[in-house]
């Protein structure tokens, strides 16, 4: 089983920029479709971008052009890149793994991470 580990995230006022990492052990992720999703309380998870092992991505409509999904297969670790944050992306962040296609879907995934907060102040 993949473990997965999100770090990066904090507090960043709007308009900023914040780069989340999700650290992989016990599977090399470059062949792996990965993914980013988001929840607040309340409501379920909402998927925002995925890349499978061919580099294949997909986002979200409403984070095209803010948010940036990557792996460094280096340091096996999933990255996210979010510029423009507003405070509406304020939300608990998960990574995860197992999708067959890149896809936005949470119950296409097998594995999560715990999630880490960002919140951004206006």
């Amino acid at each position: 089983q993949v473990h997965l580990v999100e770090t990066g995230g904090g507090s960043v006022q709007a308009g900023g920029s914040l780069r989340l990492s999700c650290a992989a052990s016990g599977y090399t992720i470059s062949r792996l479709c990965m993914g980013w999703f988001r929840q607040v309380p309340g409501k379920g998870r909402e998927g925002l971008a995925s890349i499978d092992g061919s580099g294949y991505i997909q986002y979200a409509d409403f984070v095209v052009g803010r948010f940036t999904i990557s792996k460094g297969n280096t340091k096996n670790t999933l990255y996210l890149r979010m510029d423009g944050l507003k405070a509406e992306d304020t939300a608990m962040y998960s990574c995860a793994a197992g999708c067959a296609v890149p896809t936005l879907w949470e119950s296409d995934y097998r594995n999560w991470g715990q999630g880490i907060q960002v919140t951004v102040s206006s």
